[in-house]
């Protein structure tokens, strides 16, 4: 416990947060976590790089309910580097809602992995032009992955597949942009996916004209309650994407780089974001598009999370450590029965 006691302290003299906010670091000890997942068990998943690079991935998957606690000791599990020449690491995770599977996407690659509870890793899909760190991966609330993708011919250089014929468009231009995949990860279909192959929830519509770059690319995604999709492209945009494949603006944050970026849902409708090593702030959206921050001078802010009790998890990779915000939204009250 003195852990728990002793963060306290810090946190407060290290991270600056509203007056009626309280900030403690739950776990220590933990080397270069850069993301976070809430289970249904009452679990802290957390995604380590290691003190070492030598692996792919460390994860651990810790009870909340043992917080505070020194994760130098706690049991992980070591996901070693391939034999071969490839060798990258994992920088996003997703939890399946449905059977607590792990997703894993390759940082700059073009691989989705899943490993089970009892920690088999196996492919998912193949394909990707080029995935992010961050929060590239997602889940909806039908439990169908959301994979964020972006294709241009530099990026088409480091893919594994040709472009799909769907994207050869008015005499052989190439579309150059965003591209958001949904997928049932539990459908009876042979291992790896061809990601590349699936009809995209973007492009639905030509949404930039055909062989020009566009200025955005989407860096973040997660799900709201009603399924409808959030989008953070590189220069701070939140976008809503609808059901007919068009994207609404919701919101525009500060001005600053945004790279390695994280998003997750509160109980009443906000969406809070993590925003890395650069602009190192928590910022918090409201449905209506209102931007407040949460936080200031976090130590290189990755990986977050929110309870049901809207306490905010964040993930400080450059302190190693893991950080609660107490009391940073009030849960909807309970509906009548």
């Amino acid at each position: 416990m003195a852990v728990g006691l002793v963060g306290t302290t810090t946190a407060r003299a290290e991270v600056e947060v509203a007056p009626d906010l309280r900030v403690e670091v739950v776990v220590a000890g933990i080397p270069r976590p850069v993301q976070l997942a809430l289970d249904g068990a009452a679990h802290l998943v957390i995604l380590s790089h290691g003190w070492r690079g030598d692996a792919a991935a460390e994860l651990y998957r810790l009870d909340l309910a043992a917080l505070p606690l020194d994760a130098s000791r706690s049991p992980r599990v070591v996901v070693p580097f391939p034999d071969g020449p490839r060798k990258l690491a994992f920088g996003s995770l997703a939890l399946d809602p449905r059977s607590g599977d792990m997703l894993l996407g390759e940082e700059n690659g073009n691989r989705v992995y899943r490993m089970d509870p009892a920690g088999t890793l196996e492919m998912l899909g193949v394909g990707l032009n080029h995935l992010l760190g961050g929060s590239s991966l997602a889940f909806d609330p039908q439990g169908r992955l959301i994979v964020l993708d972006y294709t241009s011919p530099e990026v088409q250089q480091r893919s594994e597949t040709p472009l799909p014929d769907g994207f050869d468009r008015l005499g052989g231009t190439i579309y150059h942009g965003p591209v958001v995949v949904r997928l049932d990860p539990r459908e009876d279909v042979p291992l790896p996916r061809r990601l590349d192959l699936i009809v995209p929830m973007l492009p639905a519509h030509s949404v930039h004209p055909i062989g020009v770059e566009p200025l955005f690319r989407f860096i973040s995604v997660t799900t709201t309650t009603s399924g409808a999709v959030m989008l953070l492209d590189s220069a701070g945009t939140l976008l809503v994407l609808e059901p007919d494949g068009l994207l609404r603006r919701l919101a525009r944050l500060p001005p600053g780089h945004y790279h390695r970026t994280h998003m997750a849902m509160g109980p009443d409708g906000s969406v809070f974001v993590s925003s890395g090593f650069q602009i190192r702030q928590i910022f918090r959206v409201s449905p209506a598009g209102a931007v407040s921050v949460v936080a200031r001078n976090l130590g290189d802010p990755e990986g977050i999370a929110v309870d049901d009790a809207g306490d905010l998890y964040v993930a400080e990779t450059a302190r190693h450590r893991v950080i609660r915000i107490h009391a940073v939204v009030t849960p909807p009250p309970p509906s009548p029965r």
